[in-house]
């Protein structure tokens, strides 16, 4: 990874729907050289996703909450069957296996506290696994965003 890998990582973490066109004027490449080497960095797995970050208050699902929850047992069917309720529910935004005061952190969307409610009476306390959970109720998304930085020391 070069200089240029480095620029166009981070001009797509930005807007993934430029253009050759666009991203050579931000990079300084031919069109014809960034699409080759953003084919390379999309096919040796330094982009996971090209994905759309929605607004959840135009979708009504304004409430976003922060769920920090332990399990009882940690054995692997156990942790792995959590995750695959998680990664099964379109509520949860971000979910993950963490160290620490929690086994889990997971990010989720609501309509409202009752949304919310019947989020976790179906997932939580229909759960005979889940020891507790403790919520947090997001007032003010400060920042949100998947961008990472791209170092030039030759470090990614």
């Amino acid at each position: 990874m070069d200089t240029f890998d480095r620029l166009i990582l981070n001009a797509i973490q930005t807007n993934n729907r430029l253009t050759a066109e666009a991203l050579s004027k931000q990079v300084s490449l031919s069109p014809d050289a960034c699409r080759k080497r953003l084919a390379r960095l999309r096919s040796q797995g330094y982009v996971d996703a090209d994905i759309a970050v929605l607004n959840p208050e135009k979708l009504g699902r304004g409430l976003m909450l922060i769920v920090e929850v332990s399990l009882q047992s940690e054995r692997p069917s156990d942790i792995d069957r959590f995750r695959r309720r998680m990664s099964e529910a379109p509520e949860v935004m971000q979910c993950y296996y963490v160290t620490g005061n929690a086994d889990f952190i997971v990010i989720l969307t609501a309509r409202d506290m009752a949304d919310f409610e019947a989020f976790t009476r179906a997932h939580f306390f229909d759960e005979e696994n889940i020891a507790r959970f403790r919520t947090s109720v997001v007032m003010n998304r400060v920042k949100a965003g998947f961008s990472l930085p791209v170092l030039e020391d030759g470090a990614t």
